[in-house]
């Protein structure tokens, strides 16, 4: 048996910046990830922060690569009825976001946290947590085949949508609310120089797609496909092809996909987002459909909020931020629900291909790049300044 102060179960942004925080503020954290360090430094997720997200990374000391690799962008291009328009972050709020994959923010996190010589343990499974009702919480975990058991104050699950965390929660205990949505992205990463500077939305009659990039060599691009979609009807072929004419890019390379998947689309959210010393975050808490783009940048602010009531209560003994860490989190929570839920209604094609409900996305699409307000509402959303989403 071990102890130390805070468990954290998950190796993602959230679990290491929470760690990270709590070893500047000397807070003694343990974080267990059921997986080799090798896959969690490879998997490819979320690129796009909110200028909040990109400043804690600063402040916090882990944001040098960030800004010397990660691609800055001043707004975002809406492409739809054969048109493009750009919407001007910087221009209408004064913000942009910064592109620079959620692997790229685990590296840069897990060298801190090696270099500051705190606990990492890879390919250790946590597999029941107890006693967070009881201000006696601990861990289960196996690793090298062999069960062992950490003690904590506290339990901090940021071990995504399957952990063991939210499964931890006594039946009862809180509520779910979630939605499943009838279409998914077919996800290409592929060695070939992104086709804009900026991030592309296309709305069309074939079904959305999105031009995004990680680097000047190496995009990420999307499709919608319906929810159930098999690789197997997606020769290369077809998904430049459909690629090219989705996103008006006649010209656009077909480098070598370096890797390919179907990522389907739901939302969750958990109510309360505490139990006792047990707290969950990000994923674990919450998902959203990527079109918003807010999972890792939600991840990131749970965990500020959560490292902010740890510190108190670690200097003074004060909980009341604690206690309030669920309220503090869920605005902003339920904030990215709506905006990301508004993106994938007004960029996706309908399953039917209803032409009244077509004519209705084109003419909010028009309203958006026409109104200034609009588009500042849509800017607001994107870079974190509407209230509640971002990170102030």
């Amino acid at each position: 048996m071990t102890r130390t102060r805070v468990a954290i179960l998950g190796a993602g942004p959230a679990g290491l910046m929470l760690a990270h925080l709590l070893q500047e503020a000397g807070i003694e954290s343990t974080v267990l990830e059921r997986r080799s360090r090798e896959h969690v430094e490879s998997r490819v997720r979320a690129g796009v922060l909110e200028h909040g997200a990109a400043e804690l990374l600063r402040t916090s000391g882990v944001g040098e690569r960030m800004d010397g690799e990660g691609l800055v962008h001043r707004g975002i291009n809406l492409q739809f009825d054969g048109g493009r328009h750009r919407i001007d972050f910087v221009e209408l709020t004064g913000r942009g976001i910064t592109v620079y994959g959620q692997q790229e923010v685990v590296k840069d996190l897990i060298q801190a946290r090696l270099r500051a010589g705190g606990a990492i343990l890879f390919e250790a499974e946590a597999t029941a947590v107890q006693g967070f009702e009881r201000d006696r919480p601990a861990v289960t975990y196996v690793a090298g085949g062999r069960e062992q058991e950490l003690t904590c104050d506290f339990v901090a699950a940021c071990d995504g949508s399957h952990g063991i965390g939210r499964q931890a929660l006594p039946a009862g205990a809180g509520r779910l609310y979630e939605r499943d949505y009838p279409h998914a992205w077919l996800g290409v990463l592929a060695a070939t120089p992104p086709a804009a500077e900026e991030l592309i939305y296309a709305y069309h009659p074939d079904g959305f797609a999105l031009h995004s990039m990680r680097t000047p060599e190496i995009s990420r691009l999307y499709l919608q496909v319906p929810a159930d979609e098999e690789l197997d009807g997606w020769p290369e072929a077809r998904i430049w092809e459909e690629l090219r004419v989705r996103l008006g890019e006649p010209a656009l390379a077909a480098g070598e996909i370096l890797e390919l998947g179907v990522t389907q689309m739901r939302s969750l959210v958990v109510e309360p987002m505490q139990q006792g010393r047990l707290f969950l975050a990000g994923d674990a808490a919450h998902i959203v459909p990527p079109t918003g783009a807010k999972g890792m940048n939600l991840a990131l602010a749970d965990v500020r909020t959560l490292a902010s009531g740890l510190r108190d209560f670690y200097r003074g003994g004060d909980e009341d931020s604690l206690l309030a860490y669920s309220q503090s989190c869920l605005k902003r929570v339920w904030r990215a629900q709506h905006f990301s839920s508004f993106m994938t209604a007004l960029l996706h094609r309908d399953d039917a291909g209803d032409p009244f409900e077509r004519r209705l996305r084109l003419a909010n699409l028009a309203y958006i790049t026409a109104s200034r307000a609009a588009a500042t509402s849509l800017a607001e959303n994107c870079t974190g300044a509407a209230s509640g989403t971002g990170f102030e």
